[in-house]
């Protein structure tokens, strides 16, 4: 393939990947100008054999997470001057020969970032069901965060060097691949995404999916909850409130007609005013200081 244009990187993230990681690189090379392998810690001959075919390590000397691995090689392509970054997954789920579809859609230069979706017509997965309905709850979250993608949790995708200039990425697990989509957003850079097919194996995972769900929920959760402090404390903090005047109501007129006051009654009210002070305060708290941080950067 004759390359045009700014400088393009491939950057794989891989962890004990020996098996699939050869495939990858000798595909991957065919589209871009530099493969670079970040060889999270792994304990076998992944980055020996990214090596040996071509591919430029990164090295941690322990295994620290996709996002460290992403935040690792995002350094190193910026501090190298490439113009243009594409990732997928080093264990064969990804169709390196998809690298120039994303390209191309990122070379038309109306958007920053460009992700290969599973989800859109002409695209696909083998994934069982239960993970595909997973990947699509957390892709809802996203999209309540104001970011609207139908794959949220994909890996493939080209970023444009203003895209990761702009982005700070703190997440060292599962939970960068949301918090790079939420910060995008609030950033104003632009996504479009492009049909990809997965090819799914149950052995190609080096993580249990229920931990790794979780990692990305509770993440990309916390994330909103930076964002939009008043929405996501204030308003359940509000409700709270309100059950607890509620509560508080009933126990009174309990005690007018009877002398008698209902502990279990005044123990929610109690319980729910605590709660509601507690919410509400903290969306004050958070509010208060995500405004100050934004005014000054």
């Amino acid at each position: 393939m004759t390359k045009k244009g700014p400088a393009v990187a491939a950057c794989i993230p891989a962890f004990n990947e020996e098996a699939t990681i050869a495939r990858v690189v000798l595909t991957a090379e065919r589209f871009v100008d530099r493969v670079l392998v970040c060889d999270d810690g792994s304990t076998d001959m992944t980055g020996v054999i990214a090596e040996a075919l071509g591919a430029e390590v990164v090295l941690h000397e322990t295994n620290l997470g996709y996002g460290a691995a992403l935040q690792s090689l995002f350094k190193e392509v910026l501090e190298r001057g490439f113009e243009t970054v594409v990732t997928l997954d080093s264990n064969g789920q990804h169709d390196p020969s998809d690298i120039p579809k994303l390209l191309k859609r990122l070379s038309l230069g109306d958007v920053d970032i460009v992700i290969g979706s599973r989800f859109l017509e002409g695209g696909g997965s083998e994934a069982p069901a239960w993970r595909r309905a997973g990947i699509q709850a957390i892709t809802g979250i996203v999209a309540n965060g104001g970011v609207k993608v139908t794959d949220a949790q994909s890996g493939f995708r080209a970023y444009t060097r203003h895209a990761l200039e702009s982005l700070s990425l703190t997440e060292e697990g599962m939970g960068v691949s949301t918090e790079i989509l939420l910060k995008a957003g609030e950033k104003g850079l632009r996504i479009a995404e492009v049909p990809i097919h997965v090819t799914y194996d149950e052995n190609s995972s080096t993580r249990s999916p229920v931990p790794h769900g979780l990692d990305v929920v509770l993440n990309t959760m916390k994330h909103l909850s930076i964002r939009h402090p008043l929405l996501f404390y204030g308003l359940p903090g509000l409700v709270s409130t309100v059950i607890a005047l509620a509560f508080w109501v009933w126990t009174l007129q309990i005690f007018a007609d009877t002398r008698v006051i209902s502990t279990n009654l005044a123990l929610i009210a109690v319980g729910a005013t605590i709660v509601g002070l507690m919410l509400m305060t903290t969306s004050i708290i958070l509010w208060v200081i995500v405004s100050v941080v934004r005014e000054k950067s």
